[in-house]
This record gives C-alpha cells, structure tokens and sequence, in this order.
C-alpha cells in the first residue's frame, strides 16, 4: 500500500489523532495554563474537530495552538501531506509543486513551506567531533546579496558555512563574510576541542586549526583532494545536494529566508537513510518540532 494512502492523509479526524498522539503522547496538555489534569474533548454536534476545553483555565484549545499550525485555515490532512512530500524530497520540493499537488493558492504553499522549514530547526545541543572525531569545515557561496551588483568571485553572493561530522550531522549557517574572526566564533561554539578538524587550504583555517586536537588540509588550488583519510569530499557532497536543490528546485532564495532553506537541508541530512530514518521516519521527526515554532506572516520589505 502506497505510504500516502494511509488515513491521516485524508480523513481530518485521523489527522487530528495522528498529530495529538505525537505531541502529546501523555495525552492533552492545555497550551494556555500547561494543565494536563482536568481537560475534556468537546464532543457536540456543531464542535469542530479536535477541540478540547481545560477546567483550570476554562479555555479551549486544539492541538494547533502553540505549533506552526495555528490560526491556520488549510486542513491538517494537507499540512502532513506537506510534510511529507517536503521531508522526503531529497532536492526539496518547490511551493509552485505544492500549490499545484494540493490544490491550496500560491500564497498558502509558500507560507505553508516556510512554517515546515521553521519546524526543521536543529538545537543545535552539543559539540560536534567529541571523542576525536573528524570534522570537516568549508564554505561555499549562493544567491545575491540585496543591494549588490554581480561581479566577478564572490562578493556579491551569500555565504554560507558548514560543519558535518564524517558518518553524523552537518550544522550550516548564513553569515556575512567567512574572515578568521566570524568563522572562528562558530568554529569554537559548535566543535569540541578534541576534534580532528579538516579543511580546504584557505588561509583563514592555518590559525584556527590549533584551537582542535588536529588540523589537515588539502590544496584544492593544487588539484590535491584525497590525501590517505585527508579530505573534504564529505562537506562538498553536501554542498552539492544543496546547491541542486537551491538553484534546480526552488531557483531563487531571498537573503532574508536563507537559514531556513539551510535548515530544511540540514534536517534531511541528519535524519537520511544512512543514518537509519527513512522517510516516515523523518516526517515524524519533523512533527516532534512544529511545537513553539509559530511563524506569522510578515512579508519582506
């Protein structure tokens, strides 16, 4: 049976069930007053869906109050629809494909997609490479940055800077220039010292090296790649799967969106099928972060 004929892709109950059994696998909790005690589900004929009333607070509320769903009108059967079609696309899926799929408006697919990229945010908890592990760091450039013309190398375009730990995760960031001082502060912030850092031949890593237990580079402007277990080929992979999806998928990215794209694709490849999740897998693992995520709509400028 295919994965998208299950209930909760069609059915608005079975929806509201799905989701409530993840959120709240103790049962209901109040998202005004946080009772779990007194709360009842409101069962008359003219309630909607999925309403439950707290006795400590007298307030109703639903599942979607406090997640990426709130003050939502599209059905929750289209949000996990979404979900789904986005975790499980290893490139993405662009909102034209979404508005077209799940026959919503254009506006609604592109807020809807930004709210599920919001819920794709890592914590961030911890130090990559503990234990010695090896770490490899580079970053690479996308888009234009607002107010610039295209010129020649990469001033014009936004940075972006990587960290992923061989066989783990990968943690990405935007940020305004790749200077010793600006790569340091996310070197030192998410790598433990006792990693085995490894690096392209740019100048800015020769001193930052010697905060880690080691520091190898290769000389990409010699054509050198591999050397033994020196490399690169890691984060580059990475790059390359974010690169065709940003510039064949979703083709343009606005400055101001930018670190949520890097979180959707973050979140795919720490949740990838090398790493033991498959695709249901993901989506469920997407839903555990939808709490406390609210984003509203506030268009650029």
């Amino acid at each position: 049976m295919s994965i998208l004929s299950q209930a909760h892709f069609h059915n608005e109950e079975a929806a509201y069930n799905f989701i409530e059994a993840r959120i709240w696998p103790n049962g209901a909790v109040c998202p005004h007053c946080g009772g779990v005690g007194r709360i009842g589900k409101m069962g008359g004929k003219s309630t909607r869906i999925g309403v439950y009333k707290c006795y400590d607070c007298r307030k109703p509320f639903t599942v979607k109050v406090g997640t990426i769903f709130e003050s939502s009108h599209i059905p929750l059967r289209l949000w996990l629809q979404a979900i789904f079609l986005i975790s499980s696309s290893k490139k993405g899926i662009s909102s034209n494909q979404l508005h077209r799929t799940l026959g919503i408006t254009l506006k609604s697919a592109w807020f809807m997609s930004h709210r599920i990229r919001e819920a794709m945010k890592g914590n961030d908890k911890g130090f990559l490479g503990k234990g010695g592990n090896v770490v490899e760091a580079d970053e690479t450039y996308i888009g234009r940055k607002p107010g610039t013309k295209v010129r020649r190398g990469h001033g014009h375009k936004n940075a972006v800077f990587s960290l992923v730990e061989r066989k783990g995760s990968v943690r990405s960031f935007h940020v305004p220039n790749v200077t010793a001082d600006t790569l340091k502060k996310k070197l030192l912030a998410h790598v433990s010292k006792k990693a085995k850092l490894m690096t392209d031949d740019a100048k800015q890593y020769i001193k930052l090296g010697k905060a880690f237990a080691s520091h190898e580079s290769v000389n990409h402007s010699a054509e050198e790649y591999v050397r033994g277990n020196v490399h690169t080929n890691t984060i580059e992979g990475f790059f390359s799967i974010f690169k065709r999806g940003m510039k064949g998928v979703y083709q343009h990215c606005g400055h101001n969106h930018l670190n949520r794209y890097l979180a959707e694709f973050d979140f795919r490849y720490n949740n990838r099928m090398a790493n033991g999740t498959n695709d249901t897998e993901r989506a469920e693992k997407l839903l555990l972060g939808v709490k406390g995520r609210r984003l509203t709509y506030n268009p650029a400028p």
